[in-house]
């Protein structure tokens, strides 16, 4: 070796090493937590989607309820066969959730929220027309846990929003429902904006 020219020494390359080795770590680190995010960003999306998909479904047999009248249960007189409340809605539909295996005019639905002990989340019921005791008698075609919130409103003809409806006083469809839901996404609690559908408004026939 000429005097004058050194090299690196051992604990200068054992230095350089280890800053090189952290580096390379930190660097893993960050696309580790990166990815951990893109996943949990697609999950998030993908359950938002099934939400909207339901909700999307619901709302083309919400739109095409029919003023249907018949008697309920036992009773002589037929009656609009549509009530809805906060938390629960029934109505005849043009358009079943689930159609039947053989072509049916109408059919009876239930939407409601089930409860954690029998039927957690989502719960949708059909029946298909005529029938006794539609709404009673209807068996569940749908049931989804993921679906925690759900809630209905009902906009009459003086353009006001109601939280319950009664054919028996209105003696009509309402003009729109206004269909709300949410649910667990990512572990954390998510709603969807509110989905307005509108109703053809009108008596029994």
């Amino acid at each position: 070796m000429r005097r004058g020219e050194r090299g690196f020494t051992l604990l200068e390359l054992l230095m350089a090493l280890a800053i090189v080795g952290a580096l390379v770590v930190i660097a893993f680190s960050g696309v580790r937590i990166a990815l951990a995010a893109w996943r949990q960003g697609e999950d998030r999306a993908e359950a938002h989607q099934h939400m909207r998909s339901i909700v999307l479904s619901l709302a083309r047999s919400v739109s095409a309820t029919y003023p249907y009248s018949a008697p309920r249960g036992q009773a002589p007189t037929p009656e609009l066969l549509f009530t809805g409340t906060e938390s629960r809605l029934e109505f005849v539909t043009q358009a079943a959730p689930y159609p039947a295996s053989i072509p049916v005019a109408f059919t009876a639905v239930v939407v409601e929220l089930g409860t954690r002990d029998e039927r957690p989340g989502l719960v949708i019921r059909q029946r298909v027309l005529p029938n006794r005791d539609p709404f009673t008698e209807a068996t569940v075609v749908f049931n989804d846990p993921s679906l925690t919130e759900l809630s209905f409103s009902y906009l009459d003809e003086a353009g006001a929003w109601q939280s319950t409806w009664e054919t028996e006083v209105s003696k009509r469809l309402p003009r729109a429902i206004r269909i709300s839901v949410g649910g667990t996404i990512g572990g954390r609690a998510q709603t969807l904006l509110p989905l307005t559908v509108p109703l053809r408004a009108g008596t029994a026939p």
